[in-house]
C-alpha cells in the first residue's frame, strides 16, 4: 500500500505513526550496545516507530533486567545462609565453619548484626543495651544504626519470627529467614531506585539499564540496608524534577533518617538555586527535609536517648576504615596516623576535623564550580560530586556505600564503558578484602593487595569526577545535552531552563564567567522540560 506521501508499505499502515524520535537509541549511538544488540536480532531498525512497544517498553525491560541481577546478588550471599548440624546436641546452626564468609566471598553484614545487634533476642533497637569490649575497656553499646535502618531492621526480625513461629510456612533457621526478608525489602528498594533512574534519565531511559545490570548490585546490594538510601535519594531527586519541592524534601530527610548521605543532596539544589533566584524552592525542600528527620527521630530520642546517639558516637569513635585513604597511607608507609596511636575507646579528634574540613573543602569547591560555570551544571553532575568527594574525604568508605554513586554516576555521565569500567574495579575490591579478613595464617592475601585494590578504586572515582567537571565546563559534550535537542537539565525541576538571575550581594567571583559560547542569561529554546513535571 502507498499512504499520501508515496511511502510503499507490506500491509496496512497504521493510524497512529507518532514515533518517540527524541529517545537515546544506544543501538545505534553506544558501540557497546551495538555490540550487545546483535544477540536479539542487533540495532533497532532505521525507520522503525519509537516507544509503541506493546508490553516490552524500555522501563519494564530494565525492571526485568533489575529482578535478573538482585537474584545474582542473592545467590552470591546464599552461601552464607547454609546450615550444618552444629548446634547443642546436633541441632541445626549457621554454618561459617573454615571460614566460609570470606572464602566464598558471601559476607553480609544483615547475619551477624541478627545477633549482634540482639535482633534474635526481639528485642527493640535504641532500647535495649548490651556490654561488649574487653576487661578494663568495657562500653556499653545499642543499636548503631539510623532510626529509618534500625526500625527496618525490627520489622524484618518481627517477621521473620512470626514466619518462623508458623508451621505450615517453610522452616530454617531464624536467622536465614530474617535475611530473606530483609534481602526482599531491599530488593524493591533497589527497584525502586532504577525505576526513579530510569524517569530521570528522561529521553536516555536505556542509561537506567546500567543501574539494574551494575557489577555492584551482585556484590553489594545485599551486603547492607544502603538500598533503602538510595530509593529515598533517587525519589527526592525525582521529585524535584517534577517540581514537588516539599515531596522532594521529605523523601531526603527519610534518606538521611536511614543513611545520613540524601542530605547532601540539598548543598548542590542550594547553590543552583542560588544562582537562578529560586531559593524559595530549597527553602521549601529542606524545610520538609527537617520535618521529616525530626519527626522519625524525636520519638526515639526522647523514649531512649542514649541508644539514639549510639549512631553518632560511634562515628565520632571510630578509627579509619580499612578503605579509607588515610588507612592506605597507613598500610604502605607504617604511618600512625593524624592522631598517632590511640587507646581502645579513644576517640581520633584530628582525624575528624581533618576529615570533615577536607569534605568542607570540597563543598565549597562544587559550590564555586557550580556558581560560576558559563552554563549552568546539571543537578546530578553536582550530586555526584559531592557524594564522591564525601566518601574519598571521609575516614569511612563501607564497601557498599559504592551503591550510592550507581544512580548518581550514570545519571551525571553517562557514558557506558566508561561507568562499567568503574563499577567493575569497584566490584573487585570485595575479592582481596575478603581475602585480606581471612588472614595470612589461613591462606589469605597480605593488607596491601587490598589496599593497592583501594587504591585503583579511587583513583577511578577521581577519574570520573575529572570527567564530570571536563564536561561542566565544556556542556558540549554532555551526552544528556546532546543528540539535536536543546535540553537543560532533565532532573532540575524549577531550575530547568530557568534563567541566571544571582543576587546582587553575590561577588564578581562567584558569578557566571561569560565567554559568548553560551549565554547563561537566556534560556536555551525549545527546552522540553523532561524531568516529568
Amino acid at each position: 500500500m502507498t499512504d499520501e506521501h508515496g511511502v510503499v508499505s507490506a500491509g496496512p499502515l497504521a493510524g497512529d505513526r507518532r514515533s518517540a524520535d527524541d529517545r537515546d537509541l544506544p543501538s545505534r549511538t553506544d558501540v557497546l550496545s551495538a555490540q550487545l544488540s546483535r544477540t536479539f536480532g542487533g540495532p533497532v531498525g532505521r525507520h522503525a516507530l519509537i516507544g509503541r512497544a506493546g508490553f516490552w517498553t524500555p522501563m519494564r525491560v530494565i525492571l526485568a533486567l533489575a529482578v535478573v541481577f538482585l537474584a545474582f546478588g542473592w545467590f552470591a550471599k546464599a552461601p552464607c545462609i547454609q546450615q550444618a548440624p552444629n548446634g547443642p546436641g546436633g541441632a541445626p546452626g549457621l554454618d561459617w565453619s573454615g571460614s566460609r564468609q570470606y572464602v566464598a566471598m558471601c559476607y553480609s553484614d544483615t547475619v551477624p548484626l541478627y545477633g549482634a545487634e540482639r535482633l534474635n533476642e526481639g528485642a527493640f533497637p535504641y532500647k535495649k543495651s548490651w556490654v561488649e569490649g574487653s576487661p578494663g575497656s568495657l562500653q556499653e553499646r545499642y543499636m548503631e544504626y539510623p532510626v529509618v535502618s534500625g526500625l527496618y531492621q525490627y520489622f524484618s526480625m518481627r517477621i521473620a519470627k512470626a514466619w518462623d513461629s508458623a508451621t505450615w510456612l517453610p522452616g530454617g533457621l531464624q536467622v536465614a529467614i530474617y535475611f530473606n526478608v530483609v534481602a526482599f525489602g531491599l530488593a524493591l528498594a533497589w527497584l525502586v531506585t532504577v525505576w526513579a533512574t530510569a524517569v530521570l534519565a528522561s529521553r536516555r531511559v536505556w542509561d537506567a539499564a546500567l543501574v539494574a545490570c551494575s557489577p555492584l548490585v551482585i556484590v553489594h546490594v545485599f551486603t547492607n540496608f544502603d538500598p533503602l538510601a538510595t530509593a529515598f535519594a533517587a525519589g527526592g531527586m525525582l521529585a524535584w524534577a517534577r517540581k514537588r519541592p516539599v515531596l522532594a524534601g521529605v523523601l531526603l530527610g527519610l534518606g538521611g533518617a536511614t543513611k545520613l548521605y540524601p542530605l547532601f543532596l540539598l548543598g548542590p539544589l542550594l547553590v543552583l538555586c542560588l544562582r537562578t533566584g529560586t531559593v524559595r524552592h530549597w527553602a521549601k525542600a529542606t524545610g520538609a527535609a527537617a520535618a521529616s528527620w525530626v519527626a522519625v527521630n524525636l520519638p526515639i530520642l526522647l523514649l531512649y536517648p542514649r541508644g539514639w546517639a549510639e549512631f553518632f558516637r560511634l562515628n565520632t569513635s571510630r578509627h579509619a576504615d580499612p578503605d579509607s585513604l588515610y588507612n592506605v597511607v597507613t598500610s604502605f608507609t607504617g604511618w600512625t596516623g593524624l592522631d598517632g596511636v590511640l587507646a581502645a575507646g579513644e576517640r581520633p579528634s584530628v582525624l575528624n576535623a581533618v576529615s570533615l574540613l577536607l569534605f568542607a573543602a570540597v563543598c565549597l569547591g562544587v559550590g564555586y564550580v557550580a556558581l560560576t560555570a558559563e552554563r549552568r551544571p546539571r543537578f546530578a553532575q553536582l550530586a555526584f560530586l559531592i557524594v564522591a568527594g564525601f566518601l574519598l574525604t571521609n575516614k569511612v568508605w563501607s564497601p557498599q556505600y559504592s551503591l550510592w554513586l550507581v544512580p548518581l554516576a550514570v545519571l551525571a555521565l553517562p557514558h557506558r564503558r566508561i561507568l562499567l569500567a568503574w563499577m567493575a574495579i569497584d566490584a573487585l575490591v570485595w575479592v582481596p578484602r575478603m581475602f585480606y579478613y581471612l588472614g595470612e595464617s589461613n591462606k589469605g592475601l597480605p593488607e596491601q593487595w587490598f589496599t593497592g585494590a583501594v587504591v585503583l578504586r579511587d583513583l577511578a572515582v577521581i577519574g570520573l569526577c575529572a570527567l564530570v567537571l571536563r564536561e561542566i565546563y565544556r556542556p558540549g559534550e554532555d551526552l544528556v545535552r546532546q543528540g539535536g535537542y536543546e535540553i537543560d537539565d532533565p532532573g532540575g525541576g524549577v531550575l530547568d531552563g530557568a534563567p541566571d538571575r544571582p543576587p546582587r550581594w553575590l561577588p564578581q567571583w562567584l558569578r557566571p564567567r561569560q565567554t559568548g559560547a553560551w549565554s547563561a542569561a537566556t534560556p536555551p529554546t525549545a527546552i522540553r522540560n523532561s524531568g516529568g513535571a
